[in-house]
C-alpha cells in the first residue's frame, strides 16, 4: 500500500435510513431443553404476551429455566414452577447485567419455548453489542487503530444484516458464523474506547451500509467476493492482505484482521485501513435519533 494514503481526507455524511430500532437481537442459545440464567442485580421475569410481572429474581443467584410442554418453567428451591407462558422477558434492574453461558451481558433476555425447546436471545443496544464483538473478534492487545477498524466493520456488518435470522426470532448469532460476541464479559477498556471513538460510524457504498465481511487472515492476498460466493460486490476486490506471515484462516474476503493490525503498526489509521480493504467505500455516521 502506498504512503499516498496518508493524504486521504475522511468525510462523514449523516444517514437516517437505518431501520428505526434502538437495539439488536442476538441469538445466544437455541434448541435446548433447559438452561441457567441470573442477574447481577435484582431482576424481573415478565410475561411478554401480556406484559405482566411474573417473578422477582434475587441478585447473583442462578435459576434454571426448562421447556415444559408449551410453556416455560423455572426452578426455585428445588421445585419447578410453570410460568404459564411460552414467551418471557428477563430484565435486570437499572445498571445490572444478565447471565447465560457463563457470561455476563448488557440489555435483557427474551426467552421462547418453540416446539418444546428454548431459545434465548439477548436484546442489546447496538453500541453495547459492538463492545462485546471487538475483543471477541480481535485480541485486545492489538493496535488501537486496528480495534477502531474492527469496530466500524463490525457495526457495518451488523446493521446491514438486521433481520438476517428473523425466522429464528433474532438478527444475528453470537458465533463467527455471523460475528463472535462475548457480551460484557469480553469487554476491555481499550476496545470499549475504540468503539466509543467510532460511535455510529459505518461503511457505505452507493449510500447503503455494506456487509463488511472480514476474516482472521487471507494468507497474503484477499479474495474477491465473486470468487468465494456467487454474489459480486464491487467493494470486495482481491488486494494484498499484508498478512503473509500468517496462514490463511477464514474465507479471505474483505478485511484481514491480521493485515489490519500489521498496517496499524506501520502507522495507518482505521479509515485508511478500511478504505484499502473495501474499495470505493465512504464513511457515514448514523443519525443520532437512531440511538434514542
Amino acid at each position: 500500500m502506498k504512503r499516498i494514503l496518508t493524504l486521504i481526507v475522511i468525510f462523514l455524511m449523516q444517514i437516517a435510513f437505518v431501520p428505526p430500532c434502538f437495539a439488536i437481537k442476538i441469538g445466544l442459545i437455541t434448541n435446548v431443553n433447559r438452561t441457567s440464567i441470573g442477574t447481577s442485580t435484582a431482576g424481573q421475569i415478565i410475561n411478554a404476551r401480556t406484559n405482566k410481572y411474573l417473578y422477582s429474581l434475587t441478585k447473583m443467584q442462578p435459576y434454571e429455566l426448562r421447556a415444559y410442554k408449551n410453556s416455560i418453567a423455572i426452578k426455585i428451591s428445588g421445585d419447578y414452577f410453570d410460568l404459564k407462558t411460552d414467551y418471557i422477558v428477563i430484565k435486570p434492574d437499572s445498571g445490572g447485567f444478565i447471565s447465560a453461558k457463563k457470561k455476563w451481558y448488557r440489555g435483557f433476555f427474551i426467552v421462547y419455548n418453540r416446539e418444546g425447546a428454548l431459545t434465548i436471545i439477548n436484546k442489546v443496544e447496538i453500541e453495547d453489542y459492538i463492545q462485546g464483538v471487538v475483543p471477541s473478534e480481535m485480541p485486545s492487545s492489538w493496535s488501537y487503530e486496528a480495534h477502531k477498524a474492527q469496530a466500524i466493520a463490525a457495526r457495518s456488518y451488523a446493521l446491514s444484516n438486521l433481520g438476517k435470522r428473523g425466522s429464528s426470532g433474532y438478527d444475528l448469532k453470537d458465533t463467527p458464523e455471523d460475528q463472535a460476541y462475548g457480551g460484557a464479559s469480553a469487554e476491555r477498556g481499550n476496545t470499549n474506547q475504540a468503539v466509543n471513538e467510532t460511535k455510529g460510524i459505518v461503511l457505505i457504498y452507493n449510500l447503503k451500509i455494506i456487509p463488511a465481511y472480514y476474516s482472521a487472515s487471507a494468507g497474503g492476498q484477499t479474495s474477491s467476493c465473486s470468487d468465494v460466493w456467487t454474489k459480486n460486490l464491487p467493494y470486495l476486490k482481491s488486494v494484498p492482505s499484508f498478512d503473509d506471515n500468517v496462514k490463511k484462516n477464514g474465507h479471505g474476503v474483505g478485511m484481514s484482521q491480521h493485515g489490519a493490525n500489521n498496517l496499524a503498526k506501520q502507522g495507518y489509521n482505521a479509515y485508511q485501513i478500511l478504505q484499502y480493504f473495501y474499495k470505493g467505500t465512504k464513511f457515514a455516521r448514523i443519525n443520532p435519533d437512531f440511538y434514542k
